[in-house]
């Protein structure tokens, strides 16, 4: 599909100059602090404050193409980090920083690897971080610069643009995948792929100028950096921001901030319609009204027609409207959405028979509340100037309620993984974009049923259970390459559960057994920050393996289904 240049600007960082010179007074986002105080910020201190960034990177000699990495906590300042290195042509890519739950030197030793492998110029982080960081990359060809060393901002214009004319053509900035492993897959995207995906998104959720965007999304994850930041800030929509660890500690500060300020639009993670509508108790919300929502839009995990059921009989005495509850597909590698459902209705449901789907990848047709069949909850049409396909395991396309592998192609995607010409060319063929995703299409909407790895999803974050197998191989007492991850659905929080089972070096006791869980799940809560939801330790021979001596992994979650759960 050609990429046409339909976006009156070339590049990302033009609407933001021309609305910070033409009305700087303009509302371009509203922060909410960890002790719930705001903060207007305008166009105007918006374009300065990423200008201070510019300025002190084109001091220590970052130019265009270099790479600037964003090692900074959720905060005003990551965003005009990141708006800074894109006036100078840099490409900034955020990276999610330590968290007390993760341990710190393995943290460490993935940010050296990536800091080497993809020659980054300059990361920028915070002034505790500093010493650590820059100790840590002594060795390699990139500076380190806290957010201390920019100078304050200037009241004044600035005397002199560092800005250029880009072409669109050119990487604006990098995403990253947010595995248990790393960040190690780096998404190069073109100013005009972010632009295309803007115009499309924009048209597909019908963006007004009186809309208000509320978000609390991280912004290394490609729903909260393009629906929660990119595209309101280019297309000068009022963005209403808090920190996620703030959200997971006190949810009802985004409800609120809909009912403050008069929020239209959301974005969630499955997961978070069952947060929300268990924690949030009556004494919370008394008072709360959320009849400006007109789209919260499901996203970044599959979506699960309870979790609507749960959320929206929780929050329709507050004056949510059915028709706001959506849904969306969406990657990285497309910048951010594939698929949207039409504004102004509640996605629609597709009864189908479970045997047929599991077995023959069909989706056949079933009556609503029919035994043996499933609702599975359409995520939209493609958007426009995205095709997609669904193919088998050859290449070839199926027909209307097949189930197989999702492709794609337009003029959102990726120019390809950074320095990893390996992926690239594993995953785009013929201009087609092969996601590893399963689904079916029916009526042109798109259904996603599964995925053709065995990638776990669990709260929006990519999780390899190979990552947790290989942690479980160095617990003593637990036989190294017996141990099996995967994913199980639970309706309760409305996302995916991690189990483990794994064979013991030999029988043993009570005592022995409960400490070798707890050590195991202290492990994987350091290096991936993930819990498991149930471990089982099990003696030799306990687990099914293929004929080729590999641990066969939906074999053993049926094992573990049938003797454990049953």
């Amino acid at each position: 599909m050609p990429n046409q240049k339909t976006f009156k600007h070339a590049t990302l960082i033009q609407p933001v100059i021309e609305r910070a010179q033409t009305d700087p007074e303009h509302p371009a986002l509203i922060f909410i602090n960890p002790d719930n105080t705001e903060e207007t910020i305008s166009a105007g201190q918006f374009h300065f404050q990423a200008l201070a960034f510019a300025q002190a990177l084109q001091r220590i000699g970052v130019g265009q193409e270099d790479l600037v990495i964003l090692v900074l906590q959720h905060s005003k300042v990551l965003l005009a980090s990141f708006w800074g290195a894109l006036y100078l042509g840099a490409l900034p890519s955020i990276f999610p920083f330590l968290t007390e739950k993760l341990d710190p030197e393995i943290y460490m030793q993935r940010v050296k690897a990536l800091v080497g492998h993809s020659e980054a110029k300059v990361v920028i982080t915070y002034p505790e971080f500093k010493d650590e960081l820059s100790r840590l990359l002594s060795e390699a060809n990139c500076q380190v610069l806290s957010t201390d060393d920019v100078p304050e901002v200037s009241a004044d214009p600035p005397s002199k643009p560092v800005w250029k004319d880009f072409s669109g053509d050119k990487i604006a900035f990098l995403q990253h995948s947010s595995g248990t492993t790393g960040l190690q897959k780096g998404v190069a995207l073109s100013h005009q792929a972010v632009l295309n995906q803007i115009e499309a998104y924009s048209r597909a959720i019908d963006l007004q100028p009186n809309d208000v965007i509320v978000s609390w999304l991280p912004l290394y994850h490609d729903m909260g950096l393009i629906a929660g930041f990119v595209m309101p800030i280019v297309a000068g929509i009022p963005l209403v921001l808090m920190s996620p660890f703030h959200w997971i500690s006190d949810p009802k500060i985004l409800m609120w901030a809909i009912h403050n300020h008069r929020g239209t639009l959301c974005w969630l993670p499955n997961f978070a319609y069952n947060h929300l509508a268990r924690a949030l108790r009556p004494r919370y919300i008394e008072g709360l009204n959320l009849e400006t929502l007109r789209m919260v839009i499901n996203c970044s995990e599959p979506v699960h027609l309870q979790s609507h059921q749960t959320f929206f009989e929780k929050f329709s005495p507050y004056r949510l409207k059915e028709q706001a509850l959506s849904s969306s597909y969406a990657m990285a590698e497309n910048t951010f959405a594939v698929t949207q459902y039409p504004a102004g209705k509640a996605p629609h449901v597709d009864w189908v028979q479970v045997a047929p789907l599991q077995e023959q990848r069909k989706a056949v047709p079933a009556n609503e509340g029919d035994q043996g069949s499933i609702p599975m909850v359409s995520c939209g049409l493609p958007i426009e100037g995205t095709q997609v396909e669904v193919v088998n395991d050859t290449g070839e396309v199926l027909p209307p309620r097949q189930v197989g592998e999702i492709i794609l192609r337009g003029n959102c995607m990726l120019d390809g993984y950074h320095m990893r010409p390996d992926l690239t060319s594993e995953t785009i063929r013929d201009g087609w974009y092969y996601t590893g995703d399963m689904g079916y299409i029916a009526d042109e909407h798109v259904f996603i049923s599964g995925r053709l790895k065995d990638l776990i999803i669990v709260g929006g974050k990519n999780v390899y259970p190979q990552d947790l197998e290989a942690i479980a191989n160095t617990v003593k007492g637990i036989y190294p390459g017996r141990a099996v991850a995967f994913g199980m659905f639970d309706e309760r929080i409305g996302s995916e559960t991690i189990v483990m089972v794994c064979e013991l070096r030999e029988l043993a006791d009570e005592q022995v057994i409960e400490l070798l869980e707890r050590i195991l799940r202290q492990e994987i809560v350091k290096q991936t920050e993930v819990t498991l939801a149930d471990v089982r330790l099990v003696e030799q021979r306990w687990l099914i393996k293929t004929s080729s001596g590999k641990i066969a992994r939906s074999a053993n979650r049926d094992k573990y289904i049938r003797e454990f759960l049953d």
